[in-house]
């Protein structure tokens, strides 16, 4: 077949609906034509006596599927005494059981590895499970080739644990929903195309890219589809259509395009992550959701910052100064400078007038010489370099002050900018900067930040909305990073000379903000005075989007 692709047809759960699956599938094939193959994943036999009927006459040949169709094995005890053996063969003409697991690679040279049934979770192992050896074998038959590049398909009845990661979510219970060996399965493998079923629901994630920016070479992106079951009362989707060039036909760089809108592999956990690090590649034992230890770090106000009106949470054994008066042991501690910090909570060097808002892991001040009145700086309470060093709790609370910020700005008629330069620092700070809304689009502050960056022989790039900078810059790389209210992100890597005020260069240029004597923040300095009333008159108006108010 070349270079042609392959026409293919996959389903979700049938549960014995023969007729109700072959009569769509024909009335499909006479609107656009014939398909190559039919691939069911999920349950494909019912436990009703109808079921049953229906497929003694497909067994018997008194009706016969009108396409090639390939089923997994049973996902229930009820539905193994339709499965001679674990091993594959044709049930009916034109229904093959692929068997257990393995692969099948088409005249077309389409390569479709597959694994049926559930995650055992206890050995012996019932013949609807599957077991890590079973994952094993399949995983070493592919990859011991040098060659191996990933699978065209790949099929499982259970989904992959954690494939929601990083991309949209499903309308099923994430706590209990899908095994953590078929996500470990299909990390190895590279799937393009990844079917499942069994949750009753249709669900396409967004594709995922299975390399690391900048640090890996290209590789192609994968899609994760889990389809409904057939004739489902909701109408949700149970088949799904799609051409396939063979992976081994296909011109490389066509084949690693990258679509627009590509995110990070779910599979790949970042360092700070330690849930999946301890476990075996795959797991006999079903994997309970990771469990977060939340600890409240009790140091975390220490040096007393004002709140706002009073303060809060008198109940955490704070003084009206904000020092603790006779606390337990820490639990855990923010990471501490080595030296001098302007930036720390706890340092006496940190201009604590400025404070806004201070949450459990990071805080909101008033910039230094603002290039507007409410323009601010998010910082973490700890000592932490740049935002790919940050731990989970600290990102996540800074994403609830980017939203608290962006509701804020909004209120006020403002589109929310942000950006970050890791360079000549050694405390993070991400300078949030509202641009009125009337004074320019998303779109000019793109180009202004486009432009002078040619200007300056600096190649800023776009980087995907859903891709973590941490992919792309280790710890320790000099990097300057733009947030634009779109969602649309900006990166540059810092080779050398990188100019300081870059980033307010360009926001207080004609093209944005038009206030091109406010770019160097030390000839916007006020008096310790008007700090103070500044500050105030934020506080106070941005307290009603204050999280760290709420008890």
């Amino acid at each position: 077949m070349g270079d042609q692709p392959v026409r293919v047809l996959v389903c979700g759960d049938v549960e014995g609906r023969l007729s109700s699956l072959f009569n769509r599938v024909q009335a499909i094939q006479k609107k656009t034509g014939q398909f190559d193959l039919l691939l069911c994943v999920g349950e494909f036999f019912g436990v009703t006596p109808e079921a049953e009927a229906e497929w003694q006459q497909y067994k018997t040949g008194a009706k016969k599927a009108p396409i090639q169709t390939y089923i997994l094995g049973a996902a229930s005890q009820e539905t193994v005494k339709n499965f001679p053996s674990s091993d594959g063969s044709e049930l009916a003409e034109n229904i093959t059981y692929l068997g257990r697991r393995g692969v099948f690679t088409g005249a077309s040279g389409l390569q479709l590895a597959y694994v049926g049934g559930r995650e055992a979770l206890q050995e012996p192992a019932p013949a609807h499970c599957f077991t890590s050896k079973d994952l094993s074998a399949l995983v070493n038959s592919l990859t011991s080739s040098s060659k191996f590049r990933g699978v065209d398909i790949l099929l499982t009845s259970q989904w992959p644990r954690g494939v929601w990661q990083y991309g949209n979510n499903p309308e099923v219970n994430t706590k209990s929903c899908g095994s953590s060996s078929i996500a470990s399965l299909a990390d190895k493998l590279k799937p393009r195309y990844h079917f499942a079923a069994l949750e009753g629901a249709h669900y396409e994630r967004l594709p995922y890219r299975n390399h690391v920016v900048l640090q890996e070479n290209a590789q192609h992106v994968s899609r994760f589809i889990a389809l409904a079951t057939v004739n489902n009362p909701a109408k949700k989707k149970y088949l799904y259509a799609f051409n396939i060039v063979p992976m081994k036909s296909m011109d490389p760089t066509e084949l690693v395009k990258q679509p627009q809108d590509v995110t990070e592999s779910p599979y790949r956990r970042s360092a700070n992550d330690k849930t999946e690090t301890q476990k075996p590649p795959f797991s006999t034992t079903e994997e309970e959701e990771p469990v977060h230890q939340f600890f409240f770090d009790l140091s975390r106000k220490q040096g007393g910052a004002p709140r706002g009106r009073g303060g809060k949470r008198p109940s955490d054994g704070r003084g009206r100064d904000g020092h603790f008066q006779g606390q337990p042991k820490q639990p855990r501690r923010h990471p501490q400078p080595t030296g001098p910090c302007w930036f720390c909570l706890a340092s006496p060097q940190v201009e604590k007038h400025l404070v806004v808002s201070i949450g459990t892991h990071c805080y909101l001040a008033l910039a230094k010489g603002p290039l507007t009145p409410r323009h601010v700086l998010i910082l973490p309470i700890g000592h932490y370099q740049s935002v790919v060093e940050l731990s989970s709790d600290v990102v996540e609370e800074m994403e609830k002050y980017k939203s608290a910020l962006r509701d804020f700005y909004k209120s006020k008629g403002e589109r929310c900018i942000l950006f970050e330069r890791n360079y000549r620092s050694q405390h993070l700070q991400l300078q949030v900067v509202p641009v009125p809304l009337n004074r320019c689009t998303t779109e000019d502050i793109k180009e202004a930040f486009m432009v002078q960056a040619q200007e300056q022989n600096m190649e800023l790039m776009e980087i995907p909305q859903h891709t973590d900078l941490k992919q792309i810059a280790p710890p320790g790389t000099p990097y300057f990073y733009v947030e634009l209210d779109s969602g649309e992100k900006l990166y540059y890597r810092i080779q050398k000379n990188f100019p300081l005020q870059f980033g307010r260069e360009v926001l207080a240029s004609e093209a944005v903000l038009n206030i091109p004597t406010r770019a160097d923040w030390k000839e916007c300095k006020q008096s310790r005075e008007e700090e103070d009333d500044s500050c105030k008159q934020l506080r106070d108006d941005f307290q009603p989007y204050d999280f760290a108010w709420d008890d």
